[in-house]
């Protein structure tokens, strides 16, 4: 399990293809931390309807998209970067992924157009496991885990395709589910 693993944070999260929990359904999470105290992380590929500038109205530049990162505190902002040359404080998380930093920097960063959202990714809420929990649902076969993975995939906004592409790039083990129907009784 994770608790077996060094270095758990920045290991991708995919749920299995039939997830009960819809909050989950086909998602790709990054782990941001992960600890005795338990674990959290952002679902990468579950974009809302909502732009930074709708729930930052004092940044002019709203293009960015904000991705639902988990049913948990769904009214707080969080963030992951891949620029700690332009932002201070993040904490690494993976190979050039951060997480965090100083959120007034990067709020002038954005309306001074120097930062982008192939270099920022928002989330509104996380995904949070209580101690033991993630390792129960591991053994249950609810995720695959891996820490195979390109910066490129975390930062991308083909939230459709995202989940598909990372079982695929996992190898021939796991491709095949790739291809199985969301629902399996209309198959």
């Amino acid at each position: 399990m994770l608790s077996e693993i060094p270095a758990a944070s920045g290991r991708l999260l995919i749920s299995e293809p039939f997830m009960p929990d819809p909050n989950f359904k086909r998602s790709v999470i990054i782990l941001v931390d992960y600890s005795e105290a338990g674990a959290m992380g952002f679902i990468l590929n579950h974009q809302t309807e909502h732009m930074l500038g709708d729930i930052l109205p004092d940044v002019s530049y709203s293009e960015i998209p904000v991705y639902m990162g988990g049913p948990v505190a769904e009214n707080t902002l969080h963030y992951i970067h891949r620029c700690p040359e332009k932002i201070d404080g993040g904490i690494e998380i993976a190979d050039g992924i951060f997480w965090g930093g100083d959120f007034e920097q990067i709020k002038e960063l954005i309306t001074n157009y120097q930062l982008t959202e192939d270099e920022i990714k928002f989330f509104m809420g996380y995904s949070g496991w209580t101690p033991d929990q993630l390792d129960n649902e591991l053994r249950e076969d609810a995720w695959i885990v891996t820490g195979k993975y390109e910066a490129d995939a975390v930062f991308s906004n083909n939230e459709q395709n995202m989940w598909r592409e990372t079982v695929i790039s996992l190898g021939q083990r796991y491709a095949h589910i790739a291809n199985f129907p969301e629902n399996p009784t209309l198959n």
